[in-house]
This record gives structure tokens, C-alpha cells and sequence, in this order.
């Protein structure tokens, strides 16, 4: 089944085109790495598939469900109202470079903030399950503190707990290691790895061509925003059949 379908997805800045017509689809529980060149138009799939973006053109469903969009009475389509945009948008979770804690609250206070407002989940409730996550990803004894004290590494790893408290279906993860350094680096890959483990539907952008090759089902190589070739790991690492896939393979390996 898939979990999620781009069907014909561009997008454009003023003149500037972007993407240029990407169909992809995710099946559940696969792990999907997108790879290429900055600038390739790898982050702007991910924020259109958050609605961050609004595609150009195209269609994008999760979970069987259009993203964004409804039909009008003219026969065409018309964005939906904010609420039911969030709504969808509480079923998809996403992680930046970025960490974007709010400083002025405590690791538990981040996680629990969106599932009480956006989920109405009682205060209780939503600490326990914080609580839950937090000792997930490692990070239990770290809940009344507030993210300035933590590293990178543990920040991001909080970050990762906050978009799995409203229990997502599909999780977008753009690029998570940019930001860190070296040494923490594994701590989050190793969050993300367990994720893929236990069938969490992923997209994830990233430069880290070994992860990619460990963790992914599907490695999807993007260029001037287009998809010019998918393949298993083993195959698209070993012999990639698109030219510009192996130049790019013998700059980066």
C-alpha cells in the first residue's frame, strides 16, 4: 500500500523552476533516502510533502488522502481551510536541520506542546508519552532541562521525540546531521535507524552517503529537480545507471 504519492509535483519561485514534474511513491513502512547535489531540489519535495511548500502543479496524497487540496464545485481544486491543513499536517512529521526547540521551555514542555494544542491530548497523558519518547531516544534524564544546555546531538534527538509525540504516519527528516558535529553525528543516526527498524515510514535527505546505504529500502538520486534514477542501495552504490549519478558517486564516496 502506498503511504505516500507524488503525481506530476513542480515547483517554481517567480521564473525560477525548481522541481520539474517528480512522481514518487512510498510504500509503508519503507524508508525512501533522497540524495544529489545542493540545490538539486531534494529539501523542496520534502517541504512540499509538509505543505511547508504549495506545489506549483501536482498532487501529492498520504495515506490515500490529497494533501492540501480539495475539490470545488467548478471541477477544479481550492487549498483547504488552515484547520483541516493542520490537521493533515499532525499525521506527518518533520525534522530540520535546524532544531527549532523553543528555548523558553523545557525538553518535556517542547514535546508535549504540539499533541495538547494540536491533538488535545490532556497535559497527563502527553507527559507520559513524552516521557516515553524521551527515554526512546536516550534522553529521560534530560526532560526538565532546557535545550541551550544540551549538545547538538541530544537537541536534535529531542527534536525527533517531538515530531514522534503526535504519533505521525510518515516521517520527513531533512538533512538532521548538517548541523552537528562529527562526534554526535552517529548518536542520531543510530534514533533514526531504530525508527526505520520498527516500520516508520520515512523520507530522509541527507549527504551521509554510508547511512543512506545502511538504513534506506530505496535511495532516489535528484538532479536540477528532477528524479533520474532509483534503485536499491546495493545496486544504485555499486552501479549506478545514470550518468550524472556516477559522477556525482565518484565526487562523494
Amino acid at each position: 500500500m502506498a503511504m505516500i504519492s507524488i503525481k506530476g509535483l513542480t515547483k517554481r519561485f517567480g521564473d525560477l523552476q525548481i522541481l520539474k514534474g517528480v512522481d514518487l511513491t512510498v510504500a509503508e513502512k519503507e524508508v525512501v533516502a533522497i540524495i544529489g547535489p545542493s540545490g538539486s531540489g531534494k529539501s523542496t519535495v520534502l517541504r512540499c510533502l509538509n505543505f511547508l511548500e504549495a506545489p506549483s502543479s501536482g498532487e501529492i496524497f498520504i495515506d490515500g488522502k490529497r494533501l492540501g487540496y480539495e475539490d470545488d464545485i467548478s471541477g477544479g481544486r481550492k487549498r483547504l481551510k488552515d484547520a483541516d491543513l493542520n490537521r493533515q499536517r499532525a499525521e506527518i512529521g518533520m525534522v530540520f536541520q535546524q532544531f527549532n526547540l523553543w528555548p523558553h521551555k523545557t525538553v518535556i514542555e517542547n514535546i508535549i506542546e504540539a499533541p495538547m494544542l494540536v491533538r488535545k491530548t490532556p497535559r497527563a497523558v502527553a507527559i507520559e508519552t513524552g516521557r516515553r519518547l524521551l527515554d526512546r531516544v536516550g534522553l529521560l534524564a534530560k526532560q526538565d532541562v532546557y535545550p541551550s544546555t544540551l549538545s547538538g546531538g541530544q537537541q536534535q534527538r529531542v527534536a525527533i521525540a517531538r515530531s514522534l509525540a503526535m504519533q505521525p504516519k510518515v516521517m520527513l527528516l531533512d538533512e538532521v546531521t548538517s548541523a552537528l558535529d562529527p562526534e554526535t553525528v552517529r548518536e542520531v543516526l543510530d534514533v533514526i535507524k531504530a525508527l526505520a527498524e520498527e516500520g516508520m515510514t520515512m523520507v530522509l535527505v541527507t549527504h551521509e552517503m554510508a547511512f543512506a546505504r545502511e538504513v534506506a529500502d530505496r535511495v532516489i538520486f535528484m538532479d536540477e529537480g528532477q528524479i533520474l534514477e532509483a534503485a536499491n542501495p546495493a545496486q544504485f552504490f555499486s552501479s549506478p545507471t545514470h550518468p550524472r549519478a556516477r559522477a556525482f558517486l565518484e565526487k562523494v564516496l
